[in-house]
């Protein structure tokens, strides 16, 4: 199974800590549509580490891309290679992040700097596999000029014979901001990824950065390609009930958020059956009961309970119990 151009139409984004194996298999509960990816692994873990750790997936994740983060070509190929006879759908370039640690190790959003590595690493990866090659970017970092930098970016890519870009509509800064002030400070451009989409209309082009609700999403596909939501899809997953109808034209996968839940169990009982930690699967369903009563009872039974070292399913299901039981569909048009 490969990422087709129709599941990039919306995907959720790759977040370190956050989108590990039990939040995609969550989250695929959710949205039977929208692609799925991993947080970002590094070549050397994947040629060096626990493989069967890192790279785990669920089959009902499918479709779900492997994000990389590296800067040698050989590596990233290597990588790219073991990462596709895993079965993961696509490969994803991270030239976006920007952590201290990724800069260390000249990765991530510093490769903006530097578009011919970044072209050689897409073609090494591209001769390496047959999954779809991604490359997941900022529009410039530091004093860069959004204008030139993401065109050189862009043109670099395309030479390599890249399958999409990914654009989160913020520049990074890479000295002076924190990465978490690097997701909200850098004011959002997304002026610029549209103009970006019309001058390169042969080429598969997504926005991301501050996508709030899944009707954003869809005002975004005037534009674009396709739209990455990242930290209201995980905090708020409660909206991802709305992106198949909404942006697909097909039924939702549940009528209310608590049979999502109730879906989820069967997953967390095998998870606990193999030595998994309750709260390892519980952390990622504690925004899922946004403005229904019973949500604050919810989380807090949760947050208690999940982290004691026998914590069973029970626990799940007792939260579960203190929600409202409603039939109607989660509210896709609340505030963000």
């Amino acid at each position: 199974m490969t990422a087709n151009l129709a599941a990039r139409r919306f995907s959720i984004a790759p977040m370190m800590d956050w989108t590990d194996r039990h939040c995609r298999s969550f989250h695929r509960l959710l949205t039977r549509r929208a692609l799925l990816y991993t947080e970002m692994i590094t070549t050397g873990a994947v040629l060096h580490g626990d493989r069967q750790r890192l790279l785990r997936f669920d089959s009902a994740e499918h479709p779900v891309a492997l994000q990389l983060g590296g800067s040698d070509p050989r590596d990233l190929a290597q990588a790219a290679r073991i990462a596709e006879d895993v079965g993961y759908d696509e490969v994803n370039l991270n030239v976006g992040c920007p952590s201290d640690r990724v800069q260390d190790g000249r990765f991530g959003a510093c490769l903006m700097a530097e578009p011919q590595l970044v072209s050689d690493c897409v073609a090494a990866i591209k001769a390496a596999v047959r999954v779809p090659v991604t490359v997941k970017c900022r529009i410039g970092i530091d004093e860069q000029d959004p204008e030139i930098a993401l065109d050189a970016l862009t043109a670099a890519v395309k030479s390599a014979g890249v399958d999409a870009l990914i654009v989160h509509a913020r520049k990074a800064w890479l000295k002076g901001l924190s990465p978490r002030e690097n997701r909200d400070i850098p004011p959002l451009d997304y002026d610029r990824v549209y103009r970006l989409k019309a001058a390169h209309p042969d080429l598969h082009i997504s926005i991301n950065g501050g996508v709030a609700s899944i009707e954003a999403a869809q005002a975004h596909l005037h534009h674009v390609d396709g739209v990455m939501m990242g930290r209201a899809a995980y905090q708020e997953p409660w909206r991802l009930l709305a992106a198949d109808p909404v942006l697909f034209g097909e039924d939702a996968a549940f009528t209310s958020a608590k049979q999502a839940l109730e879906d989820y169990f069967p997953y967390v009982e095998r998870e606990l059956a193999a030595g998994t930690r309750l709260h390892a699967m519980t952390r990622h369903v504690l925004g899922l009961f946004h403005g229904v009563p019973g949500a604050r009872a919810f989380r807090r039974h949760i947050a208690v309970n999940a982290v004691k070292p026998d914590a069973g399913i029970a626990v799940l299901r007792d939260a579960l119990a203190l929600v409202m039981d409603t039939s109607a569909p989660m509210p896709h048009t609340a505030a963000a």
